[in-house]
């Protein structure tokens, strides 16, 4: 395995896999803080590259009380 992080790694609050089965740490903001490469070596050997598809992140929305009240009357 292959781990990359930027800044502190315990900084992360989410976590997600991607298609090929690495994993990914994602910090409060959404921005990604770590990266699990699974059997880097064995994958440039047998297919000469290391294919990440990276998740599409949804922007977080915080809701209150009140603006869930608002949408929820809406519909």
């Amino acid at each position: 395995m292959l781990y990359l992080h930027k800044g502190d790694p315990s900084t992360a609050v989410d976590w997600s896999e991607t298609t090929e089965g690495d994993a990914l740490r994602f910090g409060s903001d959404g921005e990604l803080v770590g990266l699990t490469i699974v059997r880097p070596r064995w994958r440039l050997e047998h297919e000469g590259h290391i294919r990440l598809t990276l998740p599409v992140r949804e922007e977080r929305v915080d809701l209150t009380s009140d603006s869930l009240g608002q949408l929820l009357v809406a519909a």
